[in-house]
């Protein structure tokens, strides 16, 4: 018995909770992870998972050598990347997800000054605004924004984004401009709608001073992604809340226009997401402290020091 394989098995059966789902992350078949499960658990003459036909547990001894699994499994990993040279940079592959209009317009531009650091990091990059599941999709971390809603995950705050409503010229000669955000709720005007992973739409709420009022706005069309978001925005199909970045080259072209000068809207923080139990890795320690140094030119003067629990819900990201 390989005993790396073997553990490397256990760990990611008490992840997936699923023999099945952690044959499929790890490429070999179910009955492969199943044998060295069971070649482990006589080697160690203990029983570490509890198994029924809907679920799989694990057993008090289980539960505590998987803690020490995960550390050892670990200080393999970054034993790795320090073989041949203590001041060897991180290397390997990163598997992360990231919403379609923050890697287009934000992370992938970067991306020059973080291989110029890190040239041995290889990034594979899943560009989505959808719910990821980082254990069945073997996905390392995710960038997400909002306040954090899924306890299952451990997240770094990395920065935050300012938010605006927008719209097209097009748009507010046929409705005017409106003069209070409490008018985007009737006739004439529509919002364009963003429904966020399945949930409800996106109502956002906006303060002046010690007012503060909901926006939920009537709509003709919603959508789940970002970029689709601002392209409805600027075809004149209604008002939109965007990210400042994703509007600033519009409002210097003359394509959108800012609305409420006089109101704001709360800023987006973002996370980088990722699972807990788990030893973060060299790579994705670095990749986590890059991040948060290109939000600082993003957003100034940011605490971005905490870790928290949770993932994240925004608007178009």
């Amino acid at each position: 018995m390989d005993r790396f394989t073997a553990m490397q098995a256990f760990a990611r059966v008490v992840e997936t909770g699923s023999f099945t789902r952690a044959a499929q992350t790890l490429g070999i078949s179910k009955t492969s992870v199943t044998q060295l499960v069971q070649q482990l658990e006589a080697r160690l003459r203990v029983k570490l998972l509890n198994r029924t036909t809907r679920k799989v547990n694990t057993t008090e001894d289980g539960a505590a050598y998987y803690a020490r699994v995960v550390k050892l499994l670990a200080d393999m990993d970054d034993a790795d990347t320090s073989l041949s040279n203590a001041a060897v940079a991180p290397r390997g592959r990163l598997r992360i997800d990231v919403p379609s209009p923050f890697a287009r317009m934000i992370l992938i531009p970067a991306l020059p000054d973080f291989w110029a650091q890190y040239p041995d990091i290889q990034l594979d990059m899943g560009v989505s605004d959808r719910r990821v599941d980082l254990i069945d999709e073997s996905v390392d971390c995710v960038i997400r924004g909002s306040e954090l809603t899924d306890l299952s995950l451990v997240a770094r705050r990395v920065g935050e984004l300012g938010l605006g409503i927008y719209a097209a010229p097009e748009y507010l000669e046929k409705t005017g401009m409106p003069s209070h955000p409490a008018m985007l709720s009737g006739a004439p005007h529509y919002v364009v709608g963003f429904k966020w992973r399945g949930g409800a739409a996106f109502a956002p709420t906006l303060y002046r001073g010690a007012q503060s009022v909901s926006v939920p706005g009537r709509y003709r069309l919603i959508v789940d992604d970002g970029n689709a978001a601002l392209a409805a925005g600027l075809a004149g199909l209604g008002v939109v809340w965007l990210p400042d970045y994703m509007a600033r080259e519009h409002i210097l072209r003359g394509e959108l226009v800012q609305l409420f000068d006089d109101w704001q809207l709360a800023p987006m923080p973002m996370f980088v997401a990722f699972r807990p139990h788990r030893h973060v890795s060299a790579r994705l320690r670095v990749f986590i402290e890059w991040v948060a140094a290109l939000m600082a030119a993003q957003s100034p003067g940011v605490d971005r020091s905490h870790e928290v629990k949770g993932a994240s819900r925004t608007p178009s990201e």
